[in-house]
């Protein structure tokens, strides 16, 4: 039977968390976490967090900003690679700062991560995949946001990785801009790979924002040979394809569009999607 972890085991075993040097042993693990404002305190939570399968929630410093210096997760991640369902609550912003350019998070096959109540990921800069996130797992962003993240190949903002078998990825953005961010090649703000689902939702109304975003192909949304990718009440506008589909880039998979205005974007909307956008024209 998995052990539940109470707030007793909070008060007793992760106290120390508020400060940064901290040192933790998983029996002092418990359901919620909380997070000092700084970049050794988050990274201690997060392998914490990781150290067993149970859930975990992460109550990060209300209006902190977590800068990330040097990489935590491997070579390329600012964090310690996501194993397991963790919850991070803000407000609060991650981001990087170095001349090394590192993505904020990867998330592995095993792992979920959830950012709710403005969690701002912004200004992560990939040599490979996934300038803020590379996703392998479950990402799930809710009244958050995906902002100025940079990848030399896919997914300026996050990218469901290519995944010829084993666990698909998904990502969800329910009231969660996606913006000003840039690829190299497909998918300026968002990429979902072969076999990923992406499920993009705003509110009536008020359409969540996909904008200023740039790539080569797909400015704002790149799916190639994915499962499904669906726009609900979600503005795709103002972003930049260098070659083609400044807005949405189809390549194959099902997409579904619905209350959600695909223009004003450059050179054109979705123009070389392969079948077409639905509800996309330009």
């Amino acid at each position: 039977m998995r052990r539940t972890r109470t707030t007793v085991h909070a008060l007793l075993g992760i106290a120390a968390v508020v400060g940064a040097t901290a040192t933790f042993t998983p029996a002092a693990q418990a359901a919620t976490i909380p997070v000092a404002c700084g970049e050794n305190a988050l990274v201690t939570a997060v392998n914490l967090a990781n150290s067993t399968p149970t859930a975990d929630t992460l109550a990060l410093a209300g209006g902190c900003t977590y800068t990330l210096t040097t990489p935590h997760g491997g070579l390329d991640n600012g964090l310690p690679v996501i194993t397991t369902p963790i919850t991070m609550v803000g407000p609060a912003t991650i981001t990087r700062l170095s001349p090394t350019p590192f993505r904020i998070a990867e998330v592995g096959t095993t792992g979920d991560l959830t950012l709710i109540t403005a969690v701002a990921v912004t200004n992560g800069s990939s040599l490979t995949s996934g300038g803020g996130i590379l996703n392998r797992g479950a990402v799930t962003f809710t009244n958050s946001s995906l902002t100025g993240n940079t990848a030399v190949l896919v997914g300026g903002g996050l990218a469901n990785a290519d995944t010829p078998t084993g666990t698909a990825p998904a990502a969800t953005f329910t009231r969660s801009p996606v913006t000003g961010n840039s690829a190299l090649t497909d998918g300026g703000g968002l990429y979902n790979g072969l076999r990923g689902t992406l499920t993009v939702t705003g509110v009536t109304g008020g359409p969540l924002p996909v904008s200023g975003n740039t790539a080569a192909r797909g400015g704002g949304i790149a799916a190639v040979n994915s499962t499904a990718t669906s726009l609900t009440n979600t503005a795709v506008t103002a972003n930049t394809a260098l070659l083609t589909a400044g807005g949405v880039l189809r390549l194959g998979g099902t997409m579904t569009t619905t209350t959600s205005p695909i223009s004003g974007n450059t050179p054109n909307n979705c123009v070389g999607s392969t079948p077409a956008v639905p509800g996309c024209t330009g």
